[in-house]
């Protein structure tokens, strides 16, 4: 565990996204919180490496399958709460 994921929400499109499935669910949080952002920017890769370790916000982004839809895993910067959301809905 690299860091607090603190209460987690998601949203009702998130969810539906993925179809409520409490293994999805846990497998994003668990990559999330190793240090797995998904498919993001080096540069995002970078500043998310070093939110860890400064308390910044950190962001990550999965395709979810078989749709291949896009979901973002967000823990913000205080620790007290990660939101699973798409990003359309940011």
């Amino acid at each position: 565990m690299k860091f607090p994921l603190g209460k987690i929400v998601a949203t009702r499109d998130a969810l539906s996204a993925i179809q409520h499935d409490e293994a999805i669910i846990m497998q994003l949080l668990l990559r999330h919180q190793s240090g797995d952002w998904g498919i993001v920017h080096d540069e995002d890769r970078l500043a998310n490496d070093k939110a860890v370790l400064t308390g910044a916000r950190i962001i990550s982004s999965y395709h979810l399958q078989p749709s291949d839809q896009l979901l973002w895993v967000i823990t913000e910067a205080d620790r007290c709460t990660t939101t699973l959301i798409l990003p359309d809905e940011y």
